[in-house]
């Protein structure tokens, strides 16, 4: 699919080329757009299209690389007609969501192919096949296909992303850690620069939309930052409208909400043209964000006329629960549900929250065994982000029996949302557990809420942060505890807390989910504010004022 071999007969053709090398997509434009446009010439129309496609342009690409395969066509150049009918197949499947499009697209590839036996090009039809089914058993079958056929022939590019394909396959499957065993190939290879720039694109989005699903955070913070160089050079490798509605999930999950927003800002852009289904997972993303910064009034208005999009079900039942809406939610999940099963990725969010609206029910026995099926289906699939929704459900709903054992499972959910590396699910958690605590042993109630409220206020989760100020109200009196110490912020009052219990910079990291440079400077603006000389000294500090 290299169109670097065709003749450049045109010195803007090869400046234009030599830009694109270097990722200078703007300079690749005005050097195209120079191409005067003859049937004779389609060259520029398809450098022109790779040129708008990374710059966001996506129907302006569509529009030159539909001229240049009808202009291929003219000049009997079946080849070249091919790779555009691939490329046009690509950009109605991942960034416009027009899968009838892309389904012709391919066909009319695949018969060229057939008629003039273009053997090169056939693992690409059979990999925009996989790439385009809902059947991952069906989807493995022809990335395999692809992937023999690249072996065969060589070619690189169609090689690592048939690989990264069969992963994302495998991991539909709940097959994981032979999938992501394949993406992470894939994506070595592709950034190592085995192939061309686009095979960067194809298997990050392919890691990306995996990892989000799979709440796989610490792999996909990996190679983001694994990623720096290229984007450096290159740009976002994230060129479609879903692809990089998940980068912002994962930003928003990890807890860089800015950088989220900005993200889903970017996603809504890119889904301008495309169909309401990719759209709507874009707005459905945002609508998360909002919900979780107290903003309800404008996740709704987000989610308005795609209150049927599947990717909204989660955010709309949320919002029901919110309003006190128990039955409403409980329906809008399980209609969800019934459509995808309680044992897929995408379920385990949803079960939780089915679950909730059965507490609020009085169904506790149901939820409760919901919350053990899915924690036990996490640990058969070694899915840690299923088994965290199930124990923190299974907690919840214990819990509302007044059970003991409700604390331990929540602890279990605690550690998980930690080691997943979400800050926010993790305070979520902490919140409950000091809920339950509250009356039993309201010295550790208060240091969970504690915890708890620092993080929702340097998130920004404006509701929820009440919700914990509220209880640490309620505590403060119980343990005598401060609410606040000398001018410090919740969070360093967090971090001198467990500075106080002896832990390191990388202990106080791991436990709070921020990076060690984060905890130092939080250490460092403690020992400042307090006038101290030392952790020692801090730890002392905290002791003389009941912080432990």
């Amino acid at each position: 699919m290299d169109t670097k071999d065709a003749p450049l007969s045109n010195a803007s053709i090869q400046d234009g080329l030599e830009a694109l090398s270097r990722g200078a997509w703007e300079e690749a434009r005005a050097a195209f757009e120079r191409v005067p446009r003859t049937d004779d010439s389609p060259e520029g129309l398809v450098g022109l299209g790779e040129a708008l496609w990374w710059l966001g342009d996506i129907r302006s690409a569509v529009r030159c690389w539909e001229q240049a395969y009808v202009a291929y066509r003219r000049l009997s150049d079946p080849v070249q007609a091919v790779y555009a009918a691939l490329q046009l197949a690509l950009i109605y499947q991942a960034n416009l969501g027009n899968h009838a499009a892309a389904a012709g697209w391919v066909a009319r590839a695949a018969r060229l192919v057939d008629e003039f036996d273009i053997v090169p090009f056939r693992g690409w039809v059979v990999l925009l096949k996989a790439s385009s089914c809902t059947e991952p058993r069906q989807s493995e079958t022809w990335a395999r296909l692809a992937r023999k056929a690249a072996v065969e022939s060589a070619d690189r590019d169609l090689e690592l992303c048939a690989l990264s394909q069969i992963g994302r396959a495998l991991i539909d499957q709940g097959r994981i850690s032979d999938g992501f065993s394949a993406i992470d190939e894939a994506m070595a290879g592709a950034l190592a620069g085995e192939g061309r720039l686009d095979t960067v694109v194809y298997t990050s989005c392919q890691m990306m939309n995996s990892c989000s699903r799979c709440a796989d955070f610490q792999r996909v913070v990996q190679w983001i930052r694994a990623t720096d160089r290229f984007i450096a050079s290159y740009g976002c490798p994230y060129l479609n409208a879903t692809c990089r509605a998940h980068y912002g999930a994962v930003l928003f999950a990890t807890g860089d909400w800015h950088t989220a927003d900005k993200e889903l800002q970017a996603a809504l852009a890119l889904s301008g043209d495309a169909h309401p289904m990719v759209r709507g997972e874009a707005l459905a993303k945002l609508a998360e964000l909002r919900l979780a910064q107290g903003r309800t009034n404008d996740a709704e208005r987000l989610l308005a006329g795609f209150e049927d999009h599947e990717a909204g079900v989660p955010v709309r039942a949320r919002i029901h629960l919110l309003h006190g809406k128990l039955a409403l939610a409980a329906a809008t999940v399980q209609r969800r549900l019934d459509v995808v099963g309680e044992t897929q990725l995408e379920s385990a969010q949803l079960v939780e929250l089915l679950g909730e609206a059965e507490i609020g029910q009085g169904h506790i026995e149901t939820a409760a065994e919901r919350g053990r099926s899915l924690d036990q289906l996490g640990s058969t699939v070694a899915c840690r982000v299923m088994r965290a929704h199930g124990k923190r459900l299974r907690g919840q709903a214990l819990a509302a029996t007044t059970d003991a054992t409700a604390s331990k499972h929540l602890d279990a959910a605690l550690r998980e949302f930690i080691h997943l590396e979400m800050p926010y699910e993790a305070a979520r958690t902490r919140l409950l557990i000091a809920e339950i605590l509250r009356e039993r042993d309201p010295e550790v109630a208060e240091a969970e809420a504690r915890s708890a409220l620092a993080v929702f206020e340097e998130l920004g989760a404006v509701e929820n942060a009440k919700s914990a100020a509220e209880l640490l109200r309620e505590l403060r009196n119980r343990t005598g505890a401060t609410f606040n110490v000398a001018g410090l912020s919740n969070r360093e009052v967090e971090v001198l807390r467990l500075v106080a219990l002896g832990l390191s910079d990388k202990e106080i990291a791991a436990r709070l989910v921020l990076s060690r440079h984060t905890v130092h400077r939080h250490v460092s603006n403690i020992l400042m504010k307090l006038n101290l000389p030392s952790r020692a000294a801090a730890a002392a500090y905290a002791a003389q004022h009941h912080l432990v």
